[in-house]
């Protein structure tokens, strides 16, 4: 992608990411650099061993105490390299154990904000519980997604302190513990880190890598709900003036019209996830869960549907959600609906600086033999924690450890390859830094 010099130093400039851009321009390390890469694979084996030692501690979303002990054993690491750290609680009844802040506060260079999150998918009763290693692979719960990338934030950061560059530097090291199921409200549970992006200069996430690409855009996720109802009548009765076309027939009007009228720009989808209706639907706290009770010769007087929705930017998201309203107000006879959405994740956008951030990293990862990067198409890839600071500091995400399998059994990571990752953050870290001056 950025393979003109002349287009990486005007990015560069624009941006405010390097002021003495010769000096990183050709694909070569320096000798500090290289004294950096050897100080990440001198510390190899202990990184392996640490990462297995926080794989093997179950950390489910809801498993509080887990969630907590990495944590723990992390900021541990942290506070030896010089770092002070924090545990941010949330309120008991959002059923989350919390973040760990960690900072570095320094007065020189860039405020880098490094993120992360602790917690996986696998609860405490999950079958999938443990480290292994075979042939140059490593499999776990949250080995891919994400704890290699915490390990990668670590190490790095110990690289910088063995070859003495992290002195005076300005880090903070924020790593969530509720990203895979995130707490409600969002004005909560993410507080602490939309401020932290407010305060730094660049943030990097280190959600799993993929050959070749970086992330400096991804979509946006929000959720919506639809209730529709009719009047509850004998069925022979149904498309007469008093009984109309019922609750059914007006939820499948909808959902038909968002399909044809909706549907059509790039990166812009949303799925009908679950769908209950008849004369009565049950639905509790759970709204993956509904229960429905009706008959073939009775009209339905409800229909409850619970879908989400993906978007490039919030103009895609207003528009699409302006047009899903203007639909679900055209009713059929004798019916009503409603339709309500819930914000998660806001779209985090292509910029020109997250465009800079990508040619810098490229930039490293040539000089390390791996190649150039280009930009992750932001339509394939999902949600997560960088989508939030986004909006506020200039960011890039998908730094973390390369692997496959995120969310199921087979999770997998290449254990060769943490070096690079490991390697070509902290050099990355170390260029930012000399970049600031």
């Amino acid at each position: 992608m950025f393979r003109s010099t002349a287009l990486k130093a005007a990015l560069l400039a624009a941006t405010g990411l390097a002021t003495s851009l010769p000096a990183f321009a050709a694909p070569e390390l320096t000798m500090d650099e290289q004294a950096i890469v050897a100080a990440v694979n001198a510390d190899y084996d202990a990184q392996v061993a640490f990462l297995e030692k926080i794989v093997n501690i179950n950390s489910g979303t809801r498993n509080l105490k887990g969630v907590r002990a990495v944590g723990d054993a992390i900021a541990a690491e942290l506070k030896d390299i010089g770092f002070e750290t924090r545990w941010i609680d949330m309120p008991a009844e959002m059923d989350r154990a919390g973040h760990l802040d960690a900072s570095l506060k320094g007065a020189s260079g860039k405020k880098i904000l490094l993120m992360g999150h602790m917690d996986t998918v696998f609860p405490k009763d999950s079958p999938f519980q443990h480290f292994e290693m075979k042939d140059g692979r490593a499999t776990g719960p949250g080995i891919e997604d994400m704890k290699s990338g915490d390990v990668v934030i670590l190490y790095a950061l110990k690289a910088l302190k063995t070859t003495g560059h992290l002195s005076g530097a300005q880090f903070r090291v924020f790593l969530t513990g509720d990203e895979e199921s995130t707490g409600k409200p969002l004005s909560v549970s993410r507080r602490d880190l939309i401020e932290a992006g407010k305060t730094s200069d660049v943030a990097l996430n280190f959600e799993g890598s993929s050959e070749g690409m970086a992330v400096i855009g991804r979509r946006g996720a929000s959720g919506w709900s639809l209730e529709t109802t009719g009047v509850r009548a004998h069925s022979s009765g149904i498309f007469s003036e008093r009984v109309g076309a019922g609750a059914i027939f007006e939820a499948s009007r909808i959902l038909n019209r968002f399909y044809a009228e909706v549907r059509g720009e790039k990166g812009l989808t949303f799925n009908p996830g679950v769908m209950a209706g008849g004369t009565f639907v049950t639905q509790g706290d759970n709204e993956a869960a509904q229960n429905a009770y009706g008959k073939d010769n009775v009209v339905a007087q409800k229909v409850v549907v619970n879908g989400g929705l993906r978007f490039m930017s919030e103009d895609q998201k207003e528009r699409a959600r302006a047009k899903m309203r203007e639909i679900v107000a055209d009713h059929l006879p004798q019916t009503g609906a409603t339709i309500s959405f819930e914000d998660s994740y806001p779209a985090m956008q292509e910029t020109d600086a997250n465009r800079a951030l990508l040619a810098m990293f490229s930039d490293v990862n040539e000089a390390l033999g791996d190649g150039p990067l280009t930009s992750f198409p932001p339509e394939k890839r999902g949600a997560a924690d960088s989508s939030f600071v986004a909006p506020h500091v200039t960011a890039m995400d998908g730094l973390g450890g390369f692997g496959g399998g995120g969310h199921t059994p087979d999770e997998w990571l290449d254990l060769e390859k943490q070096k690079l990752a490991t390697a070509r953050t902290a050099i990355l870290l170390y260029r930012l830094m000399r970049s600031g001056d």
